[in-house]
């Protein structure tokens, strides 16, 4: 999930390297995001499956984990891992009261440029279809659906995962950008 994010004048921001510092903080982000979703049907679940801090420091470890600062504080934070051999965005989050302001469009960016620097040729994803700050925002920034008989065996996997937990089948999808060089393609 993302938090509302258009660009709008604000604070300025600044996008880093999470570090092991940071997880507090971003367990934190993401149990505040949440509560966008609340009266939305899959809130429950996503207020039950959040993440640990086990997955943070794996994210700081081996995975791609960008931080946005605001006046030096964490606002907002995105995830990515491999899966497939591409990249894949796990999660990220905005503080509520930072939404709107481009931070998840530049945390986006910049974990879509590290993927393309590290030789990832796309990043993945799965969103909900419904949310303005899911699926839309997403396409606004180049994820087009990827149909389900391009997934590959693990994304098969975490979809399946995502419906034992509670996801209803018609609102998930699963999306793609294409990374070139640090720079997207809007074609899968």
């Amino acid at each position: 999930m993302a938090a509302a994010d258009q660009e709008m004048t604000g604070p300025a921001f600044d996008i880093r390297p999470g570090c092991e510092a940071d997880i507090e903080a971003l367990l934190d982000i993401e149990c505040r995001a949440a509560t966008l979703l609340a009266g939305h049907r899959v809130y429950a679940v996503f207020a039950m499956h959040t993440l640990s801090a086990s997955d943070l420091l794996t994210g700081i470890e081996r995975g791609i984990l960008r931080v946005a600062e605001v006046g030096g504080r964490a606002a907002g934070f995105a995830l990515c891992g491999q899966v497939d051999a591409k990249a894949h965005l796990f999660e990220i989050d905005v503080l509520p009261e930072h939404g709107r302001r481009g931070i998840g469009s530049g945390l986006l960016e910049a974990v879509c440029s590290e993927a393309a620097a590290r030789g990832y040729a796309a990043m993945t994803l799965t969103t909900l279809r419904d949310v303005a700050w899911n699926a839309p925002f997403y396409a606004r920034h180049g994820f087009v659906e990827l149909k389900e008989t391009l997934w590959g065996e693990q994304l098969q996997r975490i979809v399946r995962n995502e419906r034992m937990l509670g996801f209803p089948k018609e609102l998930r999808l699963v999306m793609q950008r294409e990374l070139v060089t640090g720079q997207a393609a809007r074609s899968v």
